[in-house]
């Protein structure tokens, strides 16, 4: 088990190669991160020294209303411009002359782009748990890929979050449920009490979620929620880490449900190879039978025998 990381390993190696080349080339780079983000690269021509990165993200406008533009304000305010294409809902502009001394961290910081706006409807939840207002606090969803979701719910106590997967083979439907029975029966050791409460269902969806319209209860579906209390989010280094990591629940579930996959079929291969070998040394070798006997130009003798019972050699053809 591996845990994958926030930022986008892709991009940022392709930002550092243009900020710290000796000079400037003509760009033009399509890049795809986790649920369909897009992010295009490409140079000016009238002056190369110019670099635009442009994002595509079908969840964007949701997560406007969440405080999305504020967050992408504070942290890239400096490189922001209008988007290029009507498709690209952020564009960030940078000078190849002008760049800080410290262009592997500009790099690594850009390449968290898509987690910082997706933190928006988290950042907003907490909020309200540190306003300490009696109630609910309202119910954010975020449709970050087709037919599943986030939803995020503040409590005054805690923060609810819900993931609705979508498992499109059978296969993938069984593995998710063994994969998300460990995480419910590991919260029962003795290290790892501090962890989040974890509760999965397959079809009917969470209390929480259950008024809203349109909503898949069918086998192909599961729900996962995770119960966040204070010590996950109170701290601000915590809450950065709850952020990202909480994220990356959903490509993490279905990458591991991948690589489980894999696993079994190279198995299977390695035994039928096995079996092929055994099945082989079992085969018999074929032995001519003591009553035949061959000549030099390839024919047989073959017993013939009379009424009489007594055989008769007699050459001809097999």
């Amino acid at each position: 088990m591996i845990l994958l990381e926030p930022h986008s390993f892709v991009l940022e190696e392709t930002l550092l190669s243009r900020f710290t080349s000796e000079k400037p080339e003509v760009v033009d780079i399509k890049l795809v991160d986790f649920d369909n983000v897009i992010y295009h690269l490409q140079s000016s021509p009238e002056q190369r020294s110019l670099l635009t990165l442009s994002v595509e993200m079908t969840y964007f406008n949701e997560v406007l209303a969440y405080g999305a533009e504020e967050i992408l304000a504070r942290e890239y305010g400096d490189y922001m411009v209008p988007p290029t294409n009507s498709q690209h809902n952020i564009s960030l502009q940078f000078d190849l002359e002008k760049l800080p001394e410290d262009k592997a961290a500009l790099a690594k910081h850009v390449s968290l782009l898509k987690r910082n706006v997706l933190a928006s409807p988290f950042l907003r939840a907490f909020e309200y748990w540190e306003s300490q207002q009696e109630g609910a606090g309202p119910l954010m969803a975020t449709h970050y890929r087709e037919n599943e979701a986030i939803y995020v719910q503040a409590q005054q106590d805690r923060v609810t979050v819900i993931f609705s997967t979508l498992f499109k083979e059978e296969v993938d439907r069984v593995l998710g449920k063994v994969f998300l029975q460990e995480f419910v029966d590991a919260r029962r050791l003795a290290s790892i009490q501090n962890a989040p409460q974890v509760v999965y269902s397959s079809r009917e969806a969470p209390l929480e979620i259950r008024h809203l319209p349109g909503l898949r209860q069918d086998e192909s579906v599961g729900y996962v929620s995770f119960v966040l209390f204070p010590r996950h989010f109170a701290d601000p280094e915590a809450r950065e880490k709850t952020i990202s990591q909480i994220q990356l629940f959903r490509d993490y579930l279905h990458y591991h449900i991948k690589c489980a996959k894999a696993y079994m079929h190279s198995r299977m291969r390695t035994r039928v190879k096995e079996f092929l070998k055994v099945i082989n040394r079992a085969k018999p070798d074929r032995v001519t039978s003591m009553s035949e006997k061959r000549t030099a130009t390839g024919r047989y003798f073959r017993p013939q025998f009379r009424q009489s019972g007594s055989p008769q050699q007699v050459e001809g053809e097999w």
